[in-house]
């Protein structure tokens, strides 16, 4: 028998494209920053609304074309103002918000906490049992993951409000109490953040490795490769 087809949008090519998408948006940002150029952050910001609608796109919805050919032509429109990097200041704080707030609703009653669900999955295809105790790690790690995502939008919030020329704050005629430059905005923002995130995946990875010796997975590249084994399928019902 023939291996069944990837879903339209999860095959490789499309995996591939996400992740050049998903590195391509800071690098842009960055260099739209250093350069102070609208033309740049519009090239950073079409790359998320592309990220964004890659699917639907995939899938030929038609109002996904209309919606993409509408996002260009905006921000192409709005590339020669100052509107354009303004745009950048949202992403760093909407985004993380977002993820905080898929985890965060998996711990409502009655629902599986987020990593709780991706741990009792991976545990599964090695025939392993979930303790009760990775079942309360896993539980106090996805709360913990709320908090740092959460923490991470107010520090860009508090950023773009600083941001002189064309923060939040000067937008409206008021002095930043701490204004902050475009590249120092950027470093934090595009770089930092990845950083912070990166960092506390690595630091719980080795708490995890200790407290949790006998695993389904060998080593962080071994966990990262099974997560993507678990398929579109599990993903978009884990986060409904």
């Amino acid at each position: 028998m023939h291996p069944a087809s990837p879903e339209p949008g999860h095959g490789p090519l499309a995996q591939v494209m996400r992740l050049l998408l998903l590195l391509a948006y800071p690098v842009l940002s960055h260099v739209a920053s250093l350069r102070d150029d609208g033309l740049w952050a519009a090239a950073a910001l079409a790359g998320l609304v592309l990220l964004c609608l890659l699917e639907p796109l995939a899938r030929r919805r038609g109002w996904a074309w209309l919606v993409l050919a509408g996002a260009l032509l905006l921000l192409g429109w709005l590339g020669g103002s100052v509107w354009a990097w303004m745009l950048l200041l949202a992403p760093p704080v909407v985004f993380p918000l977002l993820v905080a707030w898929g985890f965060g609703r998996s711990l409502r009653r009655g629902r599986t906490p987020l990593i709780t669900a991706i741990m009792q999955a991976l545990y599964a295809r090695a025939g392993m049992p979930v303790t009760a105790e990775l079942k309360h790690y896993t539980r106090g790690l996805t709360t913990a993951w709320v908090a740092v995502l959460v923490l991470l939008a107010a520090l860009n919030l508090a950023l773009a409000m600083s941001a002189v020329p064309g923060g939040l704050l000067a937008a409206f005629g008021i002095q930043p109490w701490w204004p902050v430059t475009h590249e120092q905005w950027s470093w934090c923002a595009n770089i930092a953040n990845w950083g912070l995130v990166g960092g506390f995946f690595v630091v719980e990875f080795l708490v995890r490795e200790r407290r949790f010796p006998q695993r389904p997975y060998r080593n962080a590249l071994d966990f990262l490769r099974q997560l993507g084994q678990l398929g579109p399928a599990f993903w978009r019902d884990l986060l409904r």
